[in-house]
């Protein structure tokens, strides 16, 4: 059975300098919380991190892992001076390895939200047109705008055109949020509250539901959204959605929860739950999930494991494991 995973990460380290002020500002002690002392693994190797070679594939075969549709983060941090330059040189990256490495890498580009919206959706389309980017990686907010700010349409209307998903990844939310939302204990788990144990999750599911509310895939009805860690929370809600956002208050040309089935699919990100993935199947349906393990910040280990234990029949499996990937990134 060929697997595809689709949430799988390289740091390109200028981007990482370039965007680490905004980072610390949104939640200044995260990286702290890596620290094996606090009970948790210890973090990937700068090796790992920047690795787009044989020692990245090495691990991928010894997994049973066929492709990674590999991504940048931290885009959304860059000043917007230099975000476009810094951008480029990403995706031309990203290309390089896609090329010399047919078949198991693909890519999803670093889009420069900071330098404005028609500034980032002429780069998707550069990176989709020249380096054969299958769709885009877009960490959370920009400043404080969501994805459906006016600003930022060009660059929905560029992925709808090329037929292209975004990738909505996790972030912190605002300090603010933090502030209000996530002090007030110890540092340490306040950093993890606000970010991997609770908040960037909630963050990165109201920014779906923000661009359903904002009416974003009625203007843009061809376009698609991936979120990973089984939807970031909102498939639980999707019937509570349509009792308290009835289409008389939202003016929407389909019920919420209609959006969910129709522009959004759902990865696991590494959070090996059969009880999750048996809630997305009824609630999204098998179409609607594709497979991701959040390489290198988990681990492979389990990843094909989990997928073959699955209670899926042996036609989900095989939609789950590449051939919703196959369809939607044209892979």
């Amino acid at each position: 059975m060929r697997l595809i995973t689709t949430e799988e990460h390289v740091v390109h380290p200028e981007i990482s300098q370039a965007g680490a002020a905004a980072n610390k500002a949104l939640s200044p002690h995260f990286g702290e919380t890596y620290d094996p002392a606090h009970g948790f693994s210890a973090s990937p190797t700068f090796e790992q991190l920047t690795d787009l070679g044989e020692g990245r594939l090495a691990d991928m075969d010894a997994h049973g892992i066929d492709t990674q549709v590999v991504s940048v983060l931290g885009t959304q941090f860059l000043p917007a001076d230099s975000a476009l330059e810094l951008a480029r040189a990403a995706n031309d990256r990203l290309g390089a390895a896609v090329a010399e490495h047919r078949g198991r890498f693909a890519a999803f580009a670093a889009v420069p939200t900071t330098a404005g919206g028609r500034v980032a959706a002429d780069e998707l389309a550069r990176a989709v047109g020249e380096h054969g980017a299958v769709g885009s990686m877009i960490y959370g907010r920009t400043g404080t705008a969501f994805l459906d700010t006016p600003e930022l349409d060009p660059v929905l209307a560029t992925s709808a055109r090329l037929g292209v998903p975004i990738y909505v990844h996790p972030t912190p939310p605002p300090r603010g949020i933090s502030d209000l939302s996530y002090a007030g204990l110890d540092p340490l788990v306040s950093a993890r509250f606000e970010t991997a144990g609770w908040g960037w999750h909630l963050e990165t599911g109201v920014h779906f539901l923000h661009m359903v509310l904002a009416g974003v895939f009625d203007r843009h009805p061809g376009l698609q959204v991936l979120l990973g860690h089984w939807g970031e929370m909102t498939p639980w809600f999707m019937e509570r959605f349509d009792e308290m956002f009835p289409q008389q208050l939202t003016r929407l040309e389909k019920p919420v929860s209609e959006y969910f089935r129709s522009n959004l699919y759902i990865t696991p990100s590494g959070m090996w739950s059969s009880a999750q993935l048996r809630y997305c199947l009824e609630m999204v349906g098998a179409e609607r999930m594709l497979f991701s393990v959040d390489y290198p910040f988990i681990p492979h280990d389990g990843a094909r494991a989990f997928l073959e234990a699955a209670d899926l029949t042996d036609e989900d499996r095989e939609k789950f494991a590449h051939g919703n990937a196959e369809r939607l990134l044209g892979l």
